[in-house]
């Protein structure tokens, strides 16, 4: 039996749908946090940490375009469920908001409980991807993210919290290169002020400890993760 109901952030710069929308998914078991622009979503967001975020496109101080690929350069919510609930019913914009990232386009005026089932769907979808990504495993080598654990030939490898996330950022897309800045981002924030080499450190110890080349060097560039 599944438990959908989470946490859900209403974006609309229009009261009455907001206290509309909030009362019907209230009376659902989800607890709801609104704001009114982008500026304040984004502030919002960053607090409330939702499952889901339902997000106008025509708002002031930042619109819902806008919004949406700020949130997905965020780790926190590059995976978080976001739909786009909207006046703009035509083709055109529904297509450039799915492009953008929208997990869904929902054209207004829309009845309350498709909304609710709209808004199930689309969390069984990114729960789902969430218990699928938990563990990452490669042949003889497994990334356990629930247990922050790393085996290799079915022995455990003893790794650093930060080493730990910089293997598990680079596994999550093999092969794809993650730029220097993009992972001192990632990996240690905009909080830390660490150099460059600090990057270079933790990989040859990774390496070290897995006793296994899985980490390739893109001169200039970044890193990528290929098992040989």
């Amino acid at each position: 039996m599944e438990v959908l109901p989470g946490k859900i952030l209403i974006v609309d710069d229009e009261p009455d749908i907001v206290e509309f929308i909030s009362y019907n998914l209230k009376s659902k078991g989800y607890h709801i946090s609104t704001a009114r622009d982008g500026v304040e979503a984004i502030r919002k967001a960053r607090e409330f940490m939702p499952d889901l975020i339902l997000l106008d496109v025509m708002m002031p101080n930042k619109d819902g375009i806008e919004t949406l690929k700020e949130l997905r350069q965020m780790p926190d919510f590059e995976n978080t469920a976001i739909i786009f609930l909207t006046a703009l019913s035509d083709e055109k914009s529904e297509i450039a908001g799915l492009k953008t990232g929208a997990d869904d386009y929902i054209a207004k005026p829309i009845k309350p409980e498709l909304l609710a089932t709209r808004i199930s769907a689309a969390l069984r979808r990114t729960r789902k991807e969430e218990d699928q990504e938990q563990k990452l495993n490669f042949g003889d080598l497994e990334i356990n993210k629930t247990k922050f654990s790393v085996t290799y030939k079915a022995e455990e490898i003893s790794l650093a919290k930060k080493e730990f996330e910089l293997l598990t950022l680079l596994a999550s897309k093999p092969g794809r290169v993650f730029l220097r800045n993009e992972i001192l981002q990632r990996v240690w924030g905009t909080d830390v002020i660490v150099g460059d080499r600090t990057i270079d450190v933790h990989i040859r110890k990774i390496r070290q400890k897995v006793g296994i080349d899985l980490i390739t060097t893109v001169k200039g560039v970044g890193y990528k993760f290929e098992m040989a």
